[in-house]
């Protein structure tokens, strides 16, 4: 297996089905934090949902799609990024995140979305990456900003939490973009 460091204390690595005691604990730890920003299927409450969860990203990396990897800090997980879609055939996909508080600020989500977008763009031959989050989420908006990434438009009420429907914002950007973007 590998894992790429992010800094002395961190690394990536893929996420995977035999981490789904630690991917449970640590959902134990984010859960509520991430609930309203995250698709409803990622949050789980138990280990079999943990396990459900990764086997499902498992089934679709191993059909060229979705991705998950874990971001460990100190040798625990406390957070991840991911391909939410992947499709080769049409060069775009989604990329997304999830991070526990205490790991919050440290610039771990865009370092490891970088790692992603210049894999996606460079080694696959993507010509496309979106990011979609709720229009509310502040710090979500600013890792895309941070990405070089294009406010596309918003998408009203498309974004149903806790019984109310909120407004997502779309942003992308393109192979041509990530290739001169300055960093």
């Amino acid at each position: 297996m590998f894992a790429l460091p992010l800094r002395d204390d961190v690394r990536l690595c893929p996420l995977e089905p035999w981490h789904a005691e630690e991917f449970a604990a640590h959902l134990d730890r984010a859960r509520e934090h991430i609930r309203p920003w995250v698709g409803a299927a990622f949050v789980t409450d138990d280990l079999d949902g943990a396990r459900a969860t990764l086997r499902r990203y498992a089934e679709r990396q191993a059909a060229d799609g979705s991705r998950l990897y874990g971001i460990w800090r100190d040798g625990t997980l406390v957070g991840g990024v991911m391909f939410v879609s992947f499709d080769a055939a049409s060069g775009t996909c989604e990329i997304g995140c999830w991070l526990e508080p205490a790991a919050e600020g440290h610039g771990l989500i865009t370092q490891a979305c970088e790692i992603l977008l210049d894999w996606a763009f460079t080694v696959r031959g993507l010509h496309r990456a979106e990011w979609v989050c709720r229009a509310d989420n502040e710090r979500s908006a600013a890792v895309a900003e941070r990405l070089g990434m294009t406010l596309e438009g918003v998408r009203r009420a498309s974004w149903p939490y806790g019984g109310e429907r909120y407004d997502a914002q779309q942003w992308a950007v393109l192979a041509p973009e990530w290739r001169t973007r300055s960093v």
